[in-house]
């Protein structure tokens, strides 16, 4: 069976990423520090020529602000040339993406049992959720909560002790920006931590028996199949709409949150296309029924994203304090220096417009509003160094330091709701 997996896993990087295929392919950081700059790169999205990293979308581009962007290799020599000739500097992040693109894969088919420190297409996790939840059933219940556009299951493992009561849960989304791998990888890593609660003694063991966590590994299960099989970088869902050439909606635009009142585009082509209407998306219709059906005993919601180092709160759609403002800062700032004590690393925190841009139909945002106080979103690592392609090497750091941060989040949670 090992070697049956290792030949499909085989074939599938093989059909996904041609030799070269981003080769040359380079993320720069820059600061534009006038007008002109700006409207520069502003340009240069409109023609598809730059992908932006951080922020998402060129709209949101200020001046003195800080922008990571992918320049693919037939365009590298021309936007060099004209930012050298506008006196915008730059810092190469990285030379090229190819290289961490195979280092990535080259590290997955070097194993053929599941592996928690890989990265794992959804074939894989489709298999994985099935047979965890298969070998663990008075722990684990997979729940199908819906279908993709292009018809492949969700699926939600729901967590927890069996105490024949209807417990306090917490929600956890991870995989609704499909390029975003850690994400998905961290949702794999606290079920797996899950179940090894009994055996290694940690806090998580206590928290199951009060809480059951609701973990959707992959939301965006289209988009993230697609960056196995095509474009790495791919974002978006994969939905088509009558008189829209461009293919996908950000699905975290795609929520009843302001709903594309800000930092979202009605733009089909744009990277943070806010969907034809709210909760278009099959994924995000499934997430929030789910969600509205379970709302009175989902105590918290939390969402993972990369890669930035942050810890974010509501709200993203208004520079207004939430009701909870007060309450929430301070939880996010001990959860983060719960998750800086073991590694080091260093994660900002406070309301997601102050702290990295406007988002208007965040899942966060939305779920806040629905009732659900502790409303949190992540972006784990890193800075940009590798951006969304992550090696391998980190997956175990920075899951092992995120779940310090869950345990001081659901403790927290626990008291008040005991």
């Amino acid at each position: 069976m090992e070697g049956l997996l290792f030949l499909g896993l085989v074939a599938v990087i093989s059909e996904a990423f041609p030799v070269g295929m981003h080769s040359g392919d380079k993320v720069l950081r820059l600061r534009p520090g006038n007008e002109q700059h700006v409207q520069f790169l502003k340009t240069m999205s409109d023609t598809e020529k730059v992908d932006f990293w951080l922020p998402t979308w060129a709209e949101l581009l200020m001046i003195n602000s800080t922008a990571d962007i992918r320049v693919p290799a037939e365009w590298v020599s021309e936007i060099l040339s004209e930012l050298d000739k506008i006196g915008l500097k730059y810092e190469v992040l990285n030379e090229n993406l190819q290289v961490l693109i195979t280092d990535q894969l080259n590290e997955t088919l070097s194993r053929a049992n599941y592996n928690y420190e890989n990265y794992h297409s959804w074939e894989q996790i489709e298999a994985w959720t099935a047979k965890i939840a298969e070998n663990n059933p008075k722990l684990i219940s997979r729940v199908e909560i819906g279908k993709s556009f292009e018809g492949r299951s969700i699926y939600l493992l729901w967590v927890g002790k069996r105490k024949g009561v209807v417990k306090p849960a917490i929600f956890m989304e991870c995989g609704i920006h499909a390029r975003e791998w850690i994400s998905p990888a961290f949702c794999q890593w606290f079920v797996k931590e899950a179940v090894e609660s009994h055996e290694t003694g940690s806090p998580l063991k206590t928290l199951l028996n009060e809480f059951d966590f609701l973990v959707v590994p992959v939301v965006n299960v289209d988009g993230y199949s697609y960056t196995w099989t095509g474009n790495r970088f791919w974002r978006k869902t994969r939905s088509r709409y009558p008189g829209n050439y461009c293919t996908g909606t950000d699905a975290n635009r795609n929520f009843a949150a302001k709903w594309c009142s800000t930092g979202a585009s009605k733009h089909p082509c744009s990277s943070v296309y806010c969907g034809p209407s709210v909760e278009s998306e099959s994924e995000v219709k499934a997430v929030a029924n789910f969600v509205r059906e379970h709302v009175h005993h989902i105590k918290a919601y939390l969402a993972f994203h990369s890669y930035s180092q942050l810890l974010l709160f509501p709200y993203g759609y208004t520079l207004s304090y939430s009701m909870d403002h007060e309450e929430l800062n301070a939880l996010a700032g001990n959860a983060v220096a719960e998750l800086r004590s073991l590694h080091g690393t260093n994660y900002y925190y406070g309301p997601g417009i102050s702290i990295i841009y406007a988002v208007a139909g965040s899942s966060s945002d939305w779920a806040y509003d629905l009732g659900i106080k502790y409303s949190l979103t992540f972006e784990l690592r890193d800075t940009g160094e590798h951006g969304f392609l992550l090696p391998e090497s980190l997956i175990k750091p920075t899951c092992e330091e995120t779940m310090l941060a869950i345990n001081y989040i659901a403790t927290y949670v626990l008291k008040l709701s005991s």
